[in-house]
C-alpha cells in the first residue's frame, strides 16, 4: 500500500513508501535511518465500480526516537513509569513533575492505590 509521510504541523511530504502494514497512531517505527512517531493517519479513498476502496494511507510523524523508557501498558505506549500516579500514560509526554526524566530520579514519584 502506498504510504505518505508527511511532517506533523506543517504537512511537508518527507517521503512517499510502500508499507504492507501502516503503524497506527501511537507508535514509532524505523524509516532509513530515521525514527518517527506516528502523530495521525489519514486514508484516501477511490471509487471502483461502485465500492469506494482503500488506495492510500497518509502519516501525518515527528522525528523522534522511541526513549529508553517507553513500555508497552495496557492501551498503548507510555514513557516512563506507568504505576506512578503522576505518569501521563502518554506516548508524548512522561509527566508534569519531571516530564525530561527519568523517573528513577524524581522525589514524588509514587505508586497509584488500586
Amino acid at each position: 500500500m502506498l504510504v505518505e509521510l508527511r511532517q506533523s504541523g506543517s504537512e511537508h511530504v518527507l517521503d512517499r513508501v510502500e508499507l504492507d502494514e501502516p503503524p497506527q497512531p501511537g507508535r514509532w517505527f524505523l524509516h532509513g535511518d530515521t525514527s518517527y512517531f506516528v502523530m495521525q493517519r489519514r486514508h484516501r479513498y477511490r471509487l471502483h465500480s461502485g465500492v469506494y476502496q482503500l488506495s492510500s494511507v497518509i502519516l501525518m510523524v515527528k522525528a523522534q526516537a522511541q526513549p529508553n523508557d517507553a513500555r508497552w501498558f495496557r492501551h498503548g505506549w507510555v514513557i516512563g513509569d506507568p504505576h506512578c500516579r503522576f505518569n501521563a500514560r502518554s506516548p508524548l509526554i512522561r509527566c508534569a513533575v519531571l516530564p525530561d526524566g527519568p523517573c528513577e530520579r524524581c522525589t514524588h514519584r509514587s505508586s497509584v492505590h488500586p
